[in-house]
């Protein structure tokens, strides 16, 4: 068995729906959760608060440096993840097919080193 990041990818003015509108994606993507863990496919997930909320630390450097805001400026961004095992690339493309619908977003797969 493998363990995958399942990303939700968002353009940032995702975050300004309005919640009324946003409960049934929301009441979706919970039944989905409940779902994964039932099939036993569940590591872990949740949704991340706003980009532009953001802090950058880079210690790479002689000194410490913590910025506001994402490291990279794009269109769009990480808005949340979950984190499946399952034992091949096929059965996380299957769950990520599901994701996208419920949540109504991009998801992108990656496995985690040594996967």
């Amino acid at each position: 068995m493998s363990q995958y990041l399942l990303s939700v990818v968002v353009e940032p003015g995702a975050y300004d729906i309005p919640q009324e509108e946003a409960q049934p994606q929301y009441e979706a993507t919970g039944r989905f959760n409940d779902e994964l863990q039932a099939e036993g496919v569940w590591v872990f997930a949740g949704g991340l608060g706003r980009v532009d909320e953001a802090t950058t630390v880079d210690n790479t450097g002689a000194d410490v440096v913590v910025t506001d805001g994402p490291y990279a400026e794009t269109k769009e961004c990480l808005g949340g993840f979950w984190v499946v095992e399952v034992p091949d690339l096929d059965a996380a493309l299957k769950i990520a097919a599901r994701a996208s619908k419920v949540c109504g977003q991009k998801i992108e797969i990656r496995t985690f080193d040594g996967a």
